[in-house]
């Protein structure tokens, strides 16, 4: 009887640690100064939560985002640039994680299509609108002889 009753809960149990996450330190950063924090919200607004997707480092609450958030002020404590910092989490995660990625062969599609479809777009309705002005030059005669 006693076997079975620990079978059954460590049954119940095992779901539970399933579900327990180890919380990091959810404090927010302590800045040096005026110019680091300025920097450092510039920076994790520029990039993207690899998680959520459509959020920034800045506005995500996700665990990875926090620690994305350290990451990128210990790489600016670091003394690297700002660019130095975005190659590195490029290198890391690929372009995915820039909001305005940088523009060659593999972007080239994701920065020019969005102007190709209203080029074409425009150049559909036009010549929409040209027939039809065509159309009804040609039904203006009102049946009537002169």
């Amino acid at each position: 009887m006693r076997k079975t009753l620990a079978i059954l809960l460590l049954g119940l149990w095992l779901p539970m640690a399933a579900l327990a996450q180890v919380k990091g330190d959810t404090a927010p950063p302590v800045f040096r100064d005026g110019f680091e924090e300025a920097r450092f919200r510039e920076l994790t607004h520029e990039l993207r939560c690899v998680m959520c997707q459509n959020q920034s480092l800045a506005d995500s609450n996700a665990e990875i985002a926090r620690d994305l958030r350290h990451e990128v002020l210990t790489l600016m404590r670091q003394g690297k640039t700002d660019a130095e910092i975005r190659d590195f989490m490029v290198a890391r995660y690929g372009e995915f994680v820039l909001y305005k990625p940088r523009l060659h062969g593999e972007t080239l599609l994701l920065w020019f299509t969005p102007m190709a479809l209203v080029l074409a777009g425009g150049a559909l309705v036009f010549v929409l609108v040209r027939r039809q002005g065509r159309r009804q030059a040609v039904r203006t005669d009102d049946g009537q002889e002169w």
